[in-house]
């Protein structure tokens, strides 16, 4: 894996645009209290909407702040919402889908009806109505997202885990007599988590998109937090200000189509129609 991860590079040129782009945000997030000039929500109405120069490099605001700062600390929390969302509604949905996939029957019939009930609703939809009777919060909009994404999870581990457990060493260790809960851990979830990771991977761009999409219709964080969707949200109101929207709204963009990069690597790697290119 690790020859075929260095060839990856070589060959794969939007793979590794997506690796350099994606971890340029995370260490900007990381280091974000070392990189930023200003203080992200230190107003100065002196400095009010003042044009991208050398003090302030993306400009200010209509509060004086300094948009390159807000920027960097932005990452941090829209980066978080993204992981965090992701991984919570992979967890949730692959052992969902594994255990509808593996048991079958009435079971499987029924927990599949109920994850797609919630996938009837349209995503951003369902998302703005729990986020709207929670509240407008970071954790209940992750919460809401977790809600939304998870059932694509649980259908797409549900389809190779049919194929999976017919496989002759599922048969086998049944045959030792081998416990459910361990041949659905050891053996079945294992051989079955590839694909899992190829649309988790691809899936954190869509719930950055998603996390700033609530925060711009202010379904988000509470102001002054400095999150991408929300700062776009209010460039919106100053549109011959470039600045204001335009450099939240491309660290939104580059941050998908890095994550989007990667995935699509990741899959072309892990399908092994397709590794021995590798």
């Amino acid at each position: 894996m690790g020859r075929a991860l260095k060839k990856m590079f070589k060959r794969n040129y939007l793979f590794t645009a997506g690796v350099i782009i994606c971890v340029f945000w995370i260490v900007m997030a990381i280091i974000a209290p070392i990189a930023a000039p200003y203080d992200p929500v230190a107003q100065d109405m002196t400095m009010r909407l003042q044009a991208p120069s050398a003090a302030h490099l993306f400009g200010t605001d209509n509060f004086g702040r300094d948009v390159f700062s807000r920027v960097i600390y932005g990452g941090r929390y829209s980066l978080l919402a993204g992981l965090i969302t992701v991984v919570l509604a992979a967890a949730i949905g692959t052992f969902y889908g594994a255990i509808a996939g593996y048991v079958g029957g009435k079971a499987d019939n029924i927990m599949m009806r109920f994850s797609e009930m919630i996938m009837s609703f349209p995503s951003l939809i369902l998302a703005m109505l729990i986020n709207a009777v929670l509240g407008s919060s970071l954790f209940n909009t992750m919460f809401a997202l977790v809600i939304v994404a998870w059932p694509s999870y649980a259908r797409l581990m549900r389809s190779v885990v049919l194929s999976v457990r017919e496989n002759e060493y599922v048969t086998a260790s049944e045959a030792l007599g081998a416990s459910r809960s361990r041949i659905l851990l050891r053996e079945i979830i294992p051989n079955s988590i590839n694909s899992v990771l190829i649309m988790a991977t691809t899936d954190i761009g869509n719930q950055i998109l998603m996390f700033s999409t609530l925060s711009f219709l202010g379904l988000g964080s509470a102001p002054p937090t400095p999150e991408w969707g929300m700062m776009v949200s209010e460039g919106v109101k100053f549109f011959n200000k470039f600045w204001i929207a335009g450099f939240p709204g491309l660290a939104i963009f580059t941050m998908a189509v890095g994550a989007n990069f990667i995935g699509d690597g990741l899959r072309d790697l892990l399908d092994p129609r397709l590794r021995k290119e590798f």
